[in-house]
């Protein structure tokens, strides 16, 4: 199929009212990655797993950090299936607004459920955390389509950052909630509880009040074929999107690879962060609270900020910046983060970045998409996102269970920054839009 011409910028016509019930969503959502993935899942099933000598996981007896880790792969492999499945049902619906928050909706009660979680239930925290993070990812797959449908060209650096600025806040905000409550009760372990259950329900309020009221259902790109079961049709769709992509837009294939790569260390950064500080430098977990509460309000100025370099000196150049000083940072933790003092200052630049190399990523894979198959190809950057960041947890595990030092894990991350910033450095954004039917004159490139 050969590449279909983009509607014309002043074709879409910005609605402020639904933009900012898009950007809500983010807003919602990003609680399930600050207070469950960052700051306190993974601590608290270490903890769990500590106390009662470990883990068994198909015979085998885990450590805790590495319980989460290998918790945080089955997750991804799992999105691996799922997620190319949802954007190719989603491009056959007019209906992928519903869709959208069904997901939503469902990944906020496995979260909910996540307060049931004790000593006796490990395992469930595991398969409770999977189904909720596959959910949010298949969602996210929705909800990242809409960005070429809402804003024109010139205005999606700006838009996709607004997005990212609001989901720091709305994070941080409700990690504040949860560090005022487990410092009021004196049962730590059931304001953890309450914690992990109240994202659930904070998503799924936000959601309903924002993004349900607000998101426009669009007309499918093209209708389901008569007699083709969803199942069917997605399998088809999904390889057929596939070969499109490696055939048509080669250009857009390579930045996704590139994407895969840099993000899977991004994600697995974030993922083992309060886990390393508590075992390598003996972190209080009020002092993971605060520090991650500050990265969530440091990233919202840096995703605004990296948005308007974008805009300026091009979404490329932009995100190259944020990926060398990645590196940096992960070699800084290596070889001279021993103090928490030295912790909060690198806290602060992974925070200054963080908000722009994801806003900008993403923003940028929206340029190089034809317009016929957002939900389909951004099926595709959700599995490089989420779906496929099983590699750098499983290699974090597998170093840390040889040397049994996460500083050595860590050092390990860097050839995922090493590699994709070099993969980056070849990919022709102009050459991309060109392909896709879009205009490489309504952007800096």
């Amino acid at each position: 199929m050969s590449a279909s011409v983009a509607p014309a910028a002043e074709e879409i016509v910005p609605d402020k009212r639904e933009i900012l019930g898009w950007q809500m969503y983010d807003w919602a959502w990003s609680a399930f990655t600050t207070t469950v993935v960052t700051a306190l899942l993974g601590p608290y099933l270490q903890e769990l797993a500590d106390d009662a000598g470990g883990v068994t996981v198909l015979g085998r007896q885990l450590e805790g950090a590495s319980f989460f880790s290998f918790t945080v792969a089955a997750a991804a492999i799992c999105q691996v299936v799922v997620l190319p499945l949802v954007g190719a049902a989603a491009d056959h619906t007019d209906q992928k607004r519903k869709l959208m928050l069904a997901l939503a909706y469902a990944a906020s009660a496995a979260t909910a459920a996540l307060f049931v979680v004790t000593s006796s239930t490990i395992l469930l925290g595991g398969l409770l955390f999977v189904a909720a993070a596959v959910g949010f990812a298949a969602a996210g797959v929705i909800y990242n389509s809409y960005l070429p449908e809402i804003a024109p060209p010139e205005q999606r650096d700006r838009v996709s950052a607004g997005g990212y600025a609001l989901g720091y806040v709305g994070g941080g905000v409700y990690l504040a909630l949860n560090f005022a409550m487990i410092a009021l009760m004196e049962d730590t372990g059931l304001a953890v509880r309450l914690s992990l259950g109240g994202t659930g329900l904070w998503v799924a309020f936000f959601v309903w009040a924002f993004t349900q009221r607000r998101l426009k259902d669009r007309p499918a790109s093209s209708p389901r074929p008569a007699g083709r079961g969803w199942l069917s049709l997605g399998i088809s769709a999904t390889l057929a999107t596939a070969r499109r992509m490696r055939r048509d837009h080669p250009v857009t294939f390579r930045y996704l690879i590139s994407y895969l790569i840099f993000n899977d260390g991004i994600q697995t950064v974030i993922a083992i962060s309060t886990v390393f500080a508590a075992d390598e430098l003996g972190a209080e977990p009020e002092t993971l609270l605060l520090l991650v509460l500050m990265i969530q309000f440091v990233a919202t100025p840096g995703a605004l900020g990296f948005g308007r370099a974008a805009e300026r000196y091009g979404a490329k150049r932009s995100l190259i910046v944020s990926l060398v000083a990645w590196s940096a940072l992960v070699i800084y933790a290596y070889a001279d983060l021993d103090s928490i003092p030295k912790l909060w200052a690198m806290g602060v630049v992974l925070a200054f970045i963080l908000g722009g190399s994801q806003s900008i990523a993403r923003s940028l894979f929206s340029q190089m998409i034809p317009s016929d198959s957002e939900a389909e190809f951004f099926g595709f950057y959700e599995i490089a996102s989420r779906g496929t960041t099983w590699v750098g947890p499983l290699l974090f595990g597998i170093v840390n269970e040889i040397t049994g030092s996460q500083r050595q894990a860590i050092i390990s991350l860097i050839v995922f920054f090493v590699a994709g910033t070099a993969l980056l450095f070849t990919v022709d954004v102009r050459k991309g839009m060109v392909e896709a039917g879009q205009d490489p004159s309504l952007v800096t490139i």
